[in-house]
């Protein structure tokens, strides 16, 4: 729903939140591992360490991004019904235990103004820390685009330039095909965005179906790093930085 509220620079830039905690446990990290297509061979055990609680659970680094969740774009006049996750950073400063608590503050760092009907860009930081002994714990970069709030007077720019990927074929590939339910399983994770599950939702906003979220396709990828490099060692992965440059559907073959 578009807020009441119009766009105003000054106070969408000015939209901070500081010291909120987050709690977590094994009911939100295995979920998470789940969503992202952890465990799709159940006789692997280095898959089944992300999944089942026996032994040293381990935590896929991409969960960073579904454990500080916060609503900074609320109350902004941001029309959140269309605005779209255009690129995620994630930093790791050590591994992400599989149960604790998280001390958060986030901000946007920046806002332009594409012009009127063009949509906005706008970025978000968050850094965490853990709450046992104020040690950082990951830090978290968004942009967004705002496809709808365009022209409210904000600076003109695109934001940060995107990496120039090589045109050479890739070094190593790792096709996954998605679930048809993938969205349904990400959700577990508590972002209810009707996005990605309300068909008469998103035919109005002008998708065919309900699209897959980029940070599930940012946990998949992270899962194909694990996979093709690391091991599946969580601590050999210090940070992922994705862009996405168009919508993915449940049930389409991702190739990380």
């Amino acid at each position: 729903m578009k807020s009441p509220i119009p766009v105003n620079y000054e106070h969408l830039i000015s939209r901070r939140t500081t010291g909120e905690r987050f709690r977590y446990a094994d009911r939100k990290t295995m979920p998470y591992a789940l969503g992202i297509g952890m465990g799709r061979d159940p006789l692997d055990p280095r898959e089944l360490a992300y999944g089942f609680e026996r032994g040293e659970l381990r935590t896929v680094p991409t969960m960073a991004t579904v454990l500080t969740r916060t609503e900074l774009l609320r109350g902004s006049g941001v029309d959140c019904a269309k605005v779209l996750h255009g690129e995620q950073r994630v930093i790791l400063h050590r591994p992400l235990p599989p149960a604790g608590e998280l001390i958060a503050d986030s901000a946007v760092t920046a806002a332009f103004d594409k012009g009127a009907g063009k949509g906005a860009v706008i970025l978000t930081e968050t850094r965490a820390r853990l709450a046992a002994d104020g040690a950082p714990a990951s830090t978290l970069g968004s942009t967004v685009f705002a496809r709808g709030d365009g022209g409210f007077g904000g600076p003109a720019g695109s934001g940060r330039a995107p990496h120039h990927a090589p045109k050479r074929a890739p070094d190593l590939a790792v096709p996954f095909p998605t679930r048809a339910d993938q969205a349904s399983l990400y959700r577990l994770n508590g972002d209810r965005n009707p996005l990605h599950a309300d068909p008469a939702l998103v035919r109005r906003v002008g998708f065919p179906a309900p699209i897959l979220r980029g940070l599930c396709t940012h946990g998949i990828a992270c899962r194909a790093v694990l996979q093709a490099v690391c091991g599946f060692d969580p601590a050999r992965i210090r940070g992922l930085d994705v862009r996405f440059p168009s919508p993915g559907y449940p049930g389409e073959e991702a190739v990380a």
